[in-house]
């Protein structure tokens, strides 16, 4: 376990046995696909003079076909920093960073991933899949292919037909998954896509999402309370401080098979990295933090 303590300069380094074997189209050589430089965030507090500090001089650079779980308490700031990042949300001070131009509002580069689905009910699964697409004033041909490709990536080739409400949970972020992937971004934030679903769906994904990942070069910045996820997914973990939100500790995770989330829980490392989050955490002494 390789762990880098109090960080404060950009966290982009990665060992050459985890470095990923390539990077999406159109990033740019040698630049970190995501990067947070001396980022601060403040929000407006109702009945208070001073503003609320949500995140302060947050240092962190991605490169690119990495996965990089972040964990911390509730409240530390984690989804304040993908907003920003996704450009939905700008920072106080500081910069972020994608592909080496300043996130300036909604980037292209950038696909998100929530909790909730948030598939439109009155829309089909491939015209769900294929929104983004239609946005952006691709023909309706190529959206089709498009959809058929990454419905059946998905496990859901027959299902385009159906409508949201027709599936289960998991095929509904399944769904999702394969509408975030059809943008074809540089840059997945994912916050806390599986928290909602059952252990054993939770880990099938788990699985989808890894070897998607690894097959497409596909960097991932990923939200997640569950410590043996953020492990068993990720090439380093950052962890956060209690609000406000800094990075305090890297962890590179120096275990195989990243695109094999399923083998990797296996491997006998895995309890000493959980343990070694708890720890950081201060999980003992708060019976209150997921």
């Amino acid at each position: 376990m390789r762990v880098m303590s109090n960080v404060s300069a950009p966290a982009g380094t990665v060992s050459d046995s985890q470095r990923p074997s390539g990077a999406a189209a159109g990033q740019s050589a040698g630049v970190p696909a995501i990067e947070f430089m001396g980022v601060d965030k403040r929000f407006p507090a109702r009945g208070r003079a001073q503003e609320v500090l949500a995140a302060r001089n947050v240092n962190l650079a991605i490169q690119p076909g990495e996965v990089v779980s972040l964990i911390g308490p509730s409240g530390c700031g984690k989804s304040t920093l993908l907003n920003m990042g996704s450009g939905l949300a700008k920072p106080s001070a500081g910069r972020v960073l994608v592909n080496g131009e300043p996130v300036t509002g909604p980037n292209k580069h950038v696909a998100f991933m929530l909790q909730k689905d948030l598939l439109m009910p009155w829309r089909t699964i491939s015209q769900n899949v294929e929104f983004g697409l239609e946005l952006r004033g691709v023909k309706a041909a190529e959206r089709r292919a498009v959809s058929e490709r990454l419905l059946a990536q998905c496990h859901l080739k027959g299902f385009g037909h159906s409508y949201p409400h027709q599936l289960s949970g998991g095929m509904r972020q399944r769904a999702a998954m394969a509408r975030t992937l059809a943008v074809d971004p540089l840059v997945l934030l994912m916050d806390e896509p599986f928290s909602a679903l059952d252990a054993q769906t939770k880990m099938i994904l788990q699985q989808d999402l890894a070897q998607t990942v690894a097959a497409h070069g596909k960097t991932v910045l990923f939200i997640t309370h569950d410590l043996a996820e953020a492990v068993a997914l990720s090439d380093r973990i950052l962890v956060m401080s209690e609000r406000p939100g800094t990075i305090v500790e890297e962890i590179e995770v120096d275990i195989p098979d990243r695109d094999k989330p399923m083998q990797r829980r296996k491997h006998p490392e895995v309890g000493g990295y959980v343990s070694r989050l708890m720890d950081l955490l201060k999980l003992d002494a708060h019976t209150d933090v997921h």
